[in-house]
């Protein structure tokens, strides 16, 4: 039993840890006079009664763990004012009644464990205000109502289990804007209606469950685009229709699919071919939609030649100096309104950053649209190479992991780039600001957008795109904690059959790869390998610069691993006495792995960046079940 006199313990106590101690009682009301306390952990116990709210006092409390205990009552609105509060924890336990609306005033909450309980209330919309949460597991209770629309506002969320409960109506098309999502299961529920198509934007899905419920229709064949998905489970429903045949669905199990009204496809399904009149109807209609799709190009190519060879005559006759030229949009914005929208690019109060070619400004629009402009500084020479290359790079890439360009400024004494503004600044802020903090969640859903936007630029644009200068200053996070690659003013644009050219710009020291350095020499094997040293900076807070003689951050992590990655870690990432550290270490350790293998010395042997992402992807996993 905890005793009363545990509120004598020290105020400058900031980590409580009892867990399977074989504790029982309740949990005493002077625990709220541990006023520091960051990490409460009484995990594992029989501790019994309400949560005490005399916890509303933690109010520096950071994570609390009370899970695995016979804990019974409501879960107060006591539990809102802990506005630092990132983690909490109630699994295993007898808990009733509502879920509280005030959770949604939780801004800094990452995880919402309280499976396994008896709640029965809906769940709040005001949830859908936590644009950082990552992690939410409600299952086993018998919560009721419908799934809100605004669980499609959580982006920044991997794991999501709404499992075993009595939640009813339709699957929100809403749910598509979860890009991050790694893992839903809806199982054993009452959902009705059909798989919404927008289920094919969940980019990042690689398990889910919507088994045990009335779900009818037909499975989106647009869901063959989710190249990651391993596991889908929509067995025990009303579904009909063919089954989807390519893509993930080349290995799923037949299992997945049983129990359904009217399911047809292929025989290793286990379900009856479908009727080959639909198909026969279906190629007629694909013929009939070739043909005219076929005599609309035959229409509109010679108009489409016409107005192009129209716009290049003009374009030969009018000056190349405009005061306004999109990049990506249709959207003009003259340069007096950039100067206006910036103050006058004001350096007191709008200046956010500056780099070698020029500044950077915070703006907002007439329309109240924030913006950032980046000014160049053209009394550098290099500063006009600069402007053109990125407007050369950036008018033909589209990707949710690379800065938006909105539009160019450009004239006699004036360029600038308008993009998109990332209110949460750089990654390079929050490693090495002490008003910050990034958990081990976070770093590698960002470091993982990162190396998306490096397979984009690799292998998913007609021409290879080498960034050349990839440093955490460089990668900006949106309000999502979403990660954005930007800066592409020393790029390369690889030409046809080209793998490798010769540059005299040298990009940020310590980043560069050795080739890149002595020769000259760029590849997309060298951002590769400034990945690799970025992704060791990102787990160890160590800069690359820090290190001097013959040891470097690269040598400093592998002669640390595997036994050692403890010494290696950024410290604020594990707690000695965490019950999930050794899991958290293989991870980190696995991690480390992978920017090992970007970073070897020659450039042939270091792992490209699909196959990078698909690691961390599984890595990112690992750790989801820590």
């Amino acid at each position: 039993m905890l005793p009363v006199s545990v509120g004598n313990f020290s105020k400058s106590l900031v980590k409580f840890y009892a867990v399977a101690c074989k504790i029982n009682g309740q949990i005493p009301n002077e625990v709220g006079n541990l006023s520091s306390l960051l990490d409460l952990d009484l995990s594992n116990n029989s501790l019994i009664g309400s949560i005490p709210t005399s916890t509303r006092n933690l109010r520096n409390l950071q994570r609390l763990y009370l899970n695995n205990n016979k804990l019974t009552g409501v879960i107060g609105d006591h539990i809102c004012k802990l506005q630092h509060l990132g983690v909490i924890s109630f699994g295993q336990n007898q808990l009733s009644g509502f879920l509280p609306n005030c959770l949604g005033n939780g801004t800094s909450l990452r995880e919402i464990h309280i499976s396994s309980n008896k709640l029965s209330s809906k769940i709040p919309t005001s949830l859908g205000n936590l644009k950082d949460l990552m992690k939410l597991d409600l299952s086993s209770n018998n919560m009721v109502g419908s799934l809100p629309p605004e669980i499609g506002n959580l982006k920044a969320a991997t794991y999501m289990d709404l499992s075993m409960n009595q939640f009813s109506n339709g699957i929100p098309r809403e749910i598509g804007g979860l890009q991050n999502l790694v893992h839903l299961s809806l199982r054993h529920n009452k959902l009705q209606g059909s798989i919404p198509d927008s289920v094919s934007n969940m980019v990042g899905l690689e398990f889910l469950d919507i088994s045990h419920n009335n779900i009818s229709g037909t499975i989106p064949m647009s869901m063959e685009k989710l190249q990651y998905l391993k596991y889908f489970n929509v067995s025990d429903n009303k579904l009909y229709g063919e089954i989807p045949s390519g893509g993930p669905f080349k290995n799923l199990s037949s299992l997945f699919f049983i129990n359904n009204e009217g399911l047809c496809g292929l025989s290793r399904f286990s379900v009856p071919p479908c009727p080959t009149s639909s198909k026969h109807r279906s190629n007629r209609r694909n013929m009939l939609l070739l043909f005219l799709l076929l005599g609309l190009a035959l229409v509109f190519v010679p108009i489409a030649f016409v107005f192009l060879w129209i716009r290049y005559r003009r374009g030969k006759r009018s000056p190349q100096l405009a005061d306004s030229l999109s990049i990506v949009t249709t959207e003009r914005i003259s340069c007096y309104e950039l100067l206006q929208a910036t103050d006058s690019l004001s350096e007191s109060t709008n200046l956010i950053g500056s780099g070698s070619f020029g500044s950077v400004y915070k703006g907002v629009l007439r329309s109240g649209t924030a913006i950032a402009v980046k000014v160049f500084n053209l009394q550098l020479e290099a500063a006009f190479k600069s402007f053109d290359t990125e407007c050369e790079v950036l008018r033909s890439l589209r990707h949710r992991n690379l800065v938006k360009v909105i539009t160019s400024c450009s004239n006699l004494d004036f360029k600038a780039l308008v993009l998109e503004y990332m209110p949460n600044g750089s990654l390079d802020k929050y490693l090495y600001s002490h008003n910050y903090f990034l958990d081990i969640r976070q770093r590698i859903s960002i470091m993982i957008d990162v190396a998306c936007a490096l397979e984009y630029l690799h292998h998913g644009c007609s021409s290879p795109v080498i960034h050349c200068d990839l440093k955490p200053s460089n990668v900006l996070l949106d309000e999502d904690m979403v990660a954005h690659l930007s800066d592409f003013g020393i790029s390369k644009l690889l030409g046809e059959d080209e793998s490798d050219l010769y540059t005299k710009t040298l990009a940020t020291f310590g980043y560069i790869a050795p080739e890149y350095g002595l020769d000259g020499l760029v590849s997309i094997k060298c951002d590769v390998y400034s990945y690799g040293i970025m992704l060791l900076e990102t787990f160890t807070r160590r800069k690359p610069t820090e290190f001097e003689g013959d040891l470097s951050l690269k040598q400093w992590v592998s002669y640390s691993l595997p036994e050692a990655v403890m010494d290696v870690v950024d410290a604020n990432l594990v707690t000695p006495m965490d019950n999930r550290l050794q899991k958290e270490l293989d991870v980190v350790a696995s991690i480390m792995k992978v920017a090992l293998d970007c970073c070897a010395e020659s450039p042939a042997r270091r792992t490209n960046m699909k196959d990078v992402v698909g690691m961390l992807q599984k890595i990112k996993i690992q750790l989801l079940t820590c």
